[in-house]
């Protein structure tokens, strides 16, 4: 099979600011796959989520050495396939966007959307939030009020941790609460962001206002914190950055209600999958979270939604210039079409094929 890569660059409508910083682009790496006349394709995207920076130029590096490693194998050589990427010890972004590919190539050659190959119910696809990030009290509620004018909200989550302290954080998450839809649900996110004393103290006080779960309240590195946490939260605990992959979750199981699932940490849909099973295993809830992903790797996601308690799938509703068409939002829910594969293509203006 051949592997080809190649980069591309999203502008947001509006930059998001989190704990650790703003960004305002992103520029991700597209690969296709081809094997007997199908294309597969993934994306990878790159982040920092408390380790080493997965920058664009070491995803696409690690691709482009690859590539040649895989041409006398095929899409069925699974196994082989991932020998090869923990050799290379590839980081998570790139064995992403190959895993997706090759997920997407079955599912083509098999004229079957991957939804319905893994016999999944769309129905049961929870609404995905849309995600205010962390700002002045006012423009936290501008930003809010815009989302409502362009898309159906049925879920929040807002951006806390501001390096401004705890009476930030309320000033700022007491502005949004004012403006959200009746019925949608609020959950926060601090991106570790907090210290033990202020992580409790939170927990109470958004509790005390109908927010549902709070996720990452404290830094990666710091999870021998979780459990006195666990035991004073009202809320829920969800965990992101403490949490890569299906390794981390039985240590994590008796300090969380449950796990924040994104593509770009795991490795792909094969490792999620996993972990979606060892998460079950051990009673904990689940979700699905993105970086600066196009539409591409969050319809990926969106393939496994249906197992999902809550969905934070909106990265490509805040891009300028998406180049992917893909799931589409229904009812405030991303939902995968019936096309074959991951059921993704070209927007009609997009020239990434001339690059």
């Amino acid at each position: 099979m051949q592997i080809r890569v190649q980069t591309f660059t999203v502008n947001k409508r509006v930059p998001l600011t989190i704990s650790r910083g703003t960004t305002a682009q992103s520029t991700n790496v597209w690969l296709i796959l081809e094997h007997d006349g199908i294309e597969g394709w993934g994306e990878a995207s790159p982040f920092e989520a408390g380790r080493t920076p997965q920058t664009t130029a070491a995803i696409a590096q690690a691709l482009q050495y690859l590539a040649p490693k895989l041409i006398d194998l095929t899409p069925y050589d699974r196994q082989p396939i991932d020998v090869i990427m923990a050799d290379l010890k590839l980081p998570s972004a790139a064995r992403t966007a190959l895993d997706l590919a090759l997920h997407d190539w079955l599912g083509k050659r098999l004229d079957l959307p991957l939804w319905q190959l893994w016999g999944l119910d769309r129905r049961r696809i929870v609404p995905t939030s849309v995600t205010i990030g962390i700002n002045t009290p006012d423009a936290a509620q501008q930003r809010l009020r815009s989302w409502i004018e362009f898309t159906t909200v049925r879920a929040v989550k807002i951006k806390l941790g501001s390096p401004e302290g705890l009476d930030a954080d309320q000033a700022m998450c007491a502005a949004v609460l004012k403006d959200v839809p009746d019925g949608a649900k609020v959950s926060v996110d601090a991106n570790g962001g907090w210290d033990l004393a202020g992580a409790i103290a939170m927990s109470h006080w958004l509790g005390d206002r109908g927010v549902t779960y709070l996720e990452q309240p404290l830094a990666p590195g710091n999870e021998q914190d979780l459990l006195p946490l666990y035991r004073e939260s009202p809320l829920p605990i969800f965990i992101d950055e403490s949490c890569f992959n299906s390794f981390n979750i039985p240590a994590l199981a008796d300090r969380v209600h449950g796990i924040n699932i994104k593509l770009m940490k795991s490795g792909g849909l094969s490792e999620a999958l996993r972990m979606v099973h060892t998460a079950q295993a051990h009673g904990l809830q689940l979700m699905f979270g993105c970086y600066s992903d196009s539409i591409l790797a969050n319809t990926a996601a969106a393939h496994l939604a249906p197992f999902a308690h809550h969905i934070d799938l909106d990265s490509h509703l805040n891009l300028l210039d998406d180049p992917f068409t893909g799931a589409t939002m229904q009812d405030g829910c991303l939902v995968p079409t019936d096309l074959p594969g991951l059921g993704v293509g070209l927007t009609p203006v997009a020239s990434l094929r001339g690059r």
